[in-house]
């Protein structure tokens, strides 16, 4: 009983993935099985070869008129016509699902499906968004002026014409369904933000991210301070609220105007200055040294903000006598190009 249900919850999720495409597939493999029954009723049956068989298969179900191979008993004749039903009922499917597929433009919506799917299974460390909303739909663009490796996951129509407008790469699907994830290549991915406006679809997400991709960074979306604690513990790396951060910006702007501009200015980078964090690998000429031994302000015009160490801790303003680790996360500020010239001795 239980195998029983298993079997058709199996075929309704087959059948959901795949829309109308499944009807077709569907008709194919009923007409194969008609093909297979109709070969051995007349090997079996009739005692007939396999080519005599299998030729009086292909004009009964083409039902071009030839006249039959040998001649056939009473049974048989019934079985040929019962096969003939069979084969034009098929035929006759299989045609109106291709036909509701042209009209309904669910073929180009396939191909353009498979097209976009070969585009993603090529990207590595790419960045995965969870909803295309107002939180999504600002990480996607602020993703996407620093790098074009950017797969977005949303469900709605409306937005999903939205991101095909704006040539965004991505798939209409359920982020909290696993194959969807694993079709967007979570398993590759750098990182994912998950900015859903459902609570607990954030918290799955996050659990079913960890699992698939345990090396992935995870920036999840929280409503509610109480939430924060869950998706940590769900697994995520970084719990960002909107609404806080919102009403923090423009606290700061009413309070430290200049301060607050300053910063944004940096962050997008639209003046020759801007706050960049690089990595010190271990092969680095930096390891070991303190900043002054470092050069890093002379060589390169930059100034380093702070310093993340590879267990977290943060030290902030860092003086000159403090040591440079393998794995350690400068925070620094200066020209992008100057940024980038130092960016390549790390």
């Amino acid at each position: 009983m239980s195998s029983g249900l298993g079997r058709i919850a199996h075929i309704r999720a087959m059948r959901d993935k795949w829309g109308p495409l499944f009807q077709f597939n569907l008709g194919l493999v009923l007409l194969c099985l008609v093909f297979v029954s109709g070969l051995l009723v007349f090997m079996i049956i009739e005692g007939w070869g396999f080519i005599d068989s299998f030729y009086m298969m292909v004009i009964t179900l083409s039902t071009v008129g030839f006249g039959e191979v040998h001649p056939l008993s009473d049974r048989a004749r019934l079985l040929t016509a019962i096969i003939i039903i069979c084969g034009v009922g098929n035929f006759a499917y299989i045609i109106s699902s291709f036909s509701k597929m042209l009209v309904d433009g669910q073929l180009n919506k396939l191909l353009w499906r498979r097209k976009v799917q070969k585009r993603i299974d090529k990207l590595e460390n790419h960045y995965i968004i969870c909803g295309y909303g107002r939180i999504g739909g600002v990480v996607a663009q602020e993703i996407l002026k620093d790098s074009p490796d950017v797969v977005v996951i949303e469900s709605n129509e409306k937005l999903v014409e939205q991101l095909k407008l704006d040539g965004i790469l991505h798939l209409a699907g359920d982020a909290t369904d696993d194959g969807v994830l694993v079709a967007a290549g979570i398993k590759r991915a750098r990182s994912i933000v998950t900015a859903l406006t459902d609570e607990a679809a954030n918290v799955y997400v996050t659990l079913t991210a960890r699992q698939l991709n345990p090396n992935i960074f995870i920036v999840a979306r929280a409503n509610n301070s109480s939430h924060i604690t869950r998706l940590e513990f769900a697994g995520a790396d970084k719990v960002v609220m909107p609404h806080l951060i919102g009403g923090m910006r423009m606290a700061n702007s009413v309070l430290r105007p200049t301060v607050t501009d300053f910063l944004e200015l940096a962050l997008r980078g639209n003046i020759d200055l801007q706050l960049e964090e690089m990595t010190v690998g271990r092969q680095s000429d930096l390891v070991g040294k303190n900043l002054i031994e470092s050069r890093i302000r002379q060589d390169y015009n930059l100034i380093v903000v702070a310093i993340k160490r590879e267990s977290g801790a943060l030290v902030y303003n860092p003086g000159s006598k403090e040591m440079i680790l393998a794995g350690d996360t400068l925070i620094t500020m200066g020209r992008p190009a100057d940024l980038a010239r130092m960016a390549e001795t790390l």
